[in-house]
């Protein structure tokens, strides 16, 4: 058998198998996810029109079919025509009461309304949504199903799911199936959801919370209790990979994990299933436990599970997909482990027609896809490896690779770091899977138990967490791609090489050493990239997003940082990429959080001398945690002075201009006014850095400066309208420079780009040019680098 002949066979009931896989029931799965996503976001004119499309494409496909001598190909057909206007009809009723109620309508005006509901996910606690604020402003989000809302002096009995967002910890106690009544304002939301309620005050809790969240909240409180006697933030991992609880993980572990592509163990992922079931099915049949018994078995623990993380959606796919893995390890084999994903993907997308458009599901479906159809391959042409290790390798890759086209072409990211971080993950995953879970059960009956099983889950969730810290940390850990329908043809065209690509090299011993260290020197970069930094240059604004973070050239690896940008994953490649080694001294303008957290980043892998920072500490929290940082690394901490002068190496010395006084206001940032504003020269440069200080403070400056002057001036405020605009003209600039990204304030104002214009200041800035240097050319002039 050769050519095409060879991938496909007849078994004896004559079903077509393709490559060893029954592929019946893949189009038909197709043809429900598209017709929900069409019944989700098409009016019935429209549906109607693309559902006569999709039938004249069955009678086409039938018809071809038989005219090939494959008859079956019709009744596929016929099944995938009729999958889908199933499919767009659920869809259709989904999203009609969501897109046309009375929330959304109220939404779209943002209406002040009174909104009565029941709870129905656990409260979710996130950082900051305010850039100033810092991570301690945190916010609450619970998902409610709304069933009145009042606003305009009338009443609407409704049934519609709406995102609360909510403040206070009132709101972190509310459980699923409690009734709550709030106050707030709506807001229009896409998706699943017909609004977002911004509350004012507390949630008012009407009687008791639902049967499954009583009967399992003190094992999920006991389980959050003993994982407290865990000292370090590895602790969080311990409730968030046994029942999904992130209710510990902090912001910086959360994007640690994102990056190093681990975020699935602590979501409540068909891994988690998987790990359970196996582990009770392989305790149960050293116990005697056979045949018949094996399933109930395995139905027992699969229903006490969901009931204890919670039974909504992800947690139902995930318990279904994880299923779908044990049992084509198992029970089916592979060649029906294939048509066992497509029955779920088409059941769970019949019950929940939003499913269709959730990402974390195409990252489920791909990933458990992948794992079926490539894991087998690439197992065996692992043979020189013993079994466990092959398949440690194989799947992370697999599911990698099944996910690029969805990642690239969502988010626009590829992480170089996933499979390492994976593959080093993997040993330790299980038993703080299993020990979490036992601390769990114990919780209720004996808590000193508990404290001890967590303290033992502890070590493989330290191990984790260090994983996923050290390799977020690597400067080739993530990389930007194009998104969009773009980012995923690229996907799919990198997806297809690989799978090509990858039998060969698994094959051979010496091959796949040599890809493995050519991964490895891409995710360390320990090659320098090449042309940056440019020679010749005296300082870097960093590309931080919406912050700031500029980079005072010192020497040879060493370099003055003024403000360290919100993240420090960021904050540390632009460091890593500049190959600074030293920092002599660290300015912390003030303690708004686009400007300070992102120094872990300054601190991790460098020597730093000190801190200077603004005498007003606040925000208090935001203060606080910086001096936390710099206690912890051994770094001293100092209030700038004015008049204060340093002299950092033969190249560089700066001295601190202002503020000789806190300027209190009800119309401008106190925090802004007191940033710590210094003048330095840089080979010679003159370098005016003015933090985030409003026109209150800029006149000041300007008065106590008569004679102030600079070559390069960064921009106060991200180019704000808060501008005293004698500045630019005072200064005389010939480069100006602001740190921005994405923002809603409106940064840079059109009118401040006008006045650095008109005052003779060349612009550069990060939103769109990236990061880039300032290089100093041997004839004395001044000339920009982007980083490409």
């Amino acid at each position: 058998m050769s050519g095409a002949a060879g991938m496909v066979a007849a078994d004896p009931g004559g079903r077509e198998i393709a490559g060893g896989f029954d592929l019946r029931l893949v189009p038909v799965a197709a043809a429900v996810w598209a017709g929900a996503l069409a019944g989700l976001h098409l009016k019935v004119s429209a549906l109607a029109v693309v559902g006569a499309a999709v039938v004249g494409a069955g009678v086409l496909a039938g018809a071809v079919g038989r005219r090939c001598g494959h008859r079956s190909v019709g009744v596929v057909a016929a099944v995938a025509v009729a999958a889908f206007a199933a499919a767009s009809v659920a869809g259709l009723a989904r999203a009609t009461p969501v897109r046309d109620g009375p929330v959304a309508q109220f939404a779209a005006e943002n209406t002040h309304v009174r909104l009565s509901g029941v709870v129905v996910s656990d409260p979710r606690v996130r950082g900051s949504v305010d850039a100033e604020a810092g991570p301690h402003a945190g916010y609450v989000l619970v998902r409610v199903r709304a069933d009145e809302v009042t606003a305009l002096g009338s009443g609407h009995r409704v049934r519609t799911p709406v995102l609360v967002v909510g403040r206070g910890e009132p709101w972190t106690r509310v459980l699923p199936g409690q009734r709550v009544e709030m106050n707030g304002r709506l807001a229009p939301a896409s998706g699943d959801v017909a609004a977002f309620l911004r509350t004012r005050g507390d949630p008012e809790l009407i009687g008791e919370p639902g049967r499954i969240a009583r009967a399992t909240e003190p094992l999920r409180a006991g389980l959050r209790e003993a994982a407290g006697t865990v000292r370090g933030p590895h602790r969080a991992l311990i409730p968030g990979m046994v029942v999904g609880d992130e209710s510990l993980l902090s912001d910086e572990l959360r994007e640690e994990m994102r990056i190093t592509g681990l975020t699935h163990l602590t979501a409540v992922s068909g891994t988690h299933v998987g790990i359970v079931l196996l582990t009770v099915l392989g305790v149960a049949r050293l116990i005697g436990v056979r045949a018949r018994a094996l399933p109930v078995a395995a139905l027992i623990t699969l229903v006490g599970f969901v009931l204890l993380v919670r039974p909504d959606p992800s947690v139902l796919r995930a318990a279904v997909m994880g299923s779908v893995a044990v049992v084509g390890i198992l029970v089916a084999g592979r060649r029906r482990s294939l048509p066992a994903l497509a029955a779920a993907v088409i059941v769970l997308v019949l019950v929940d027609p939003w499913l269709a458009r959730s990402v974390g599901f195409a990252l489920s479906a791909s990933a458990t896809a992948g794992i079926v159809i490539l894991v087998p391959h690439w197992e065996r042409a692992m043979g020189w490896l013993p079994r466990p290790l092959a398949l440690a390798v194989a799947v992370p890759l697999a599911a990698q690779v099944a996910c690029t086209p969805v990642l690239l072409g969502v988010f626009g990211q590829f992480s170089v770091a996933s499979v390492p971080a994976n593959l080093l993950a993997a040993p330790a995953v299980w038993p703080a899977m299993v020990l979490g879970l036992g601390a769990a059960v114990a919780a209720p009956v004996y808590a000193p138990l508990a404290a001890v099983i967590a303290w033992l889950a502890g070590w493989p969730a330290w191990w984790i967490a260090a994983v996923a810290r050290w390799l977020a940390y690597q400067p080739g850990s993530e990389f930007e791609w194009a998104q969009g329908a773009l980012g995923a043809g690229i996907g799919v065209a990198v997806a297809v090489a690989v799978v090509a690509a990858m039998p060969v090299v698994l094959r051979r011993p010496l091959l796949s050493l040599l890809t493995a260290t050519v991964l490895v020197t891409v995710l360390l970069r320990a090659v320098p990239e090449a042309g940056w930094p440019p020679g010749g240059w005296v300082l870097v604004q960093c590309d931080v997003g919406q912050g700031d973070a500029v980079v005072l050239r010192a020497g040879p690896r060493s370099a003055v940082v003024v403000d360290a940008g919100p993240d420090p994953l960021v904050m540390r490649r632009c460091l890593d990429g500049l190959r600074v080694k030293r920092v002599p001294v660290l300015i912390l303008t003030h303690y708004h959080a686009d400007h300070v957290d992102g120094v872990p980043g300054v601190l991790a892998g460098r020597d730093v001398g000190l801190v200077l920072a603004s005498p007003l500490a606040e925000p208090e929290a935001n203060a606080a945690q910086v001096a936390d940082w710099l206690d912890a690394a051994g770094v001293p901490l100092r209030v700038a002075s004015v008049g204060d002068r340093w002299d950092v190496g033969a190249a560089l010395s700066f001295e601190v201009l202002w503020p000789r006084r806190v300027i209190r206001s009800g119309d401008e940032s106190d925090a802004n006014n007191a940033s710590v504003v210094v003048n330095a020269d840089v080979s010679g440069v003159e370098v005016l850095l003015t933090g985030d200080i409003e026109p209150l403070a800029q006149a000041a400056l300007l008065r106590a400066e008569p004679e102030l002057s600079a070559r390069v001036l960064k921009v106060p405020h991200h180019g704000s309208r808060r501008q005293d605009e004698r500045l630019f003209a005072h200064v005389e600039a010939e480069l100006a420079l602001i740190g921005v990204g994405d923002n809603s304030h409106g940064h840079p104002a059109p009118e401040v780009m006008d006045a650095l214009e008109e005052a003779g200041a060349h612009v550069r800035r990060t939103d769109e040019d990236g990061a880039f240097a300032v290089i100093l050319r041997d004839d004395g002039t001044l000339a920009v680098a982007p980083r490409r």
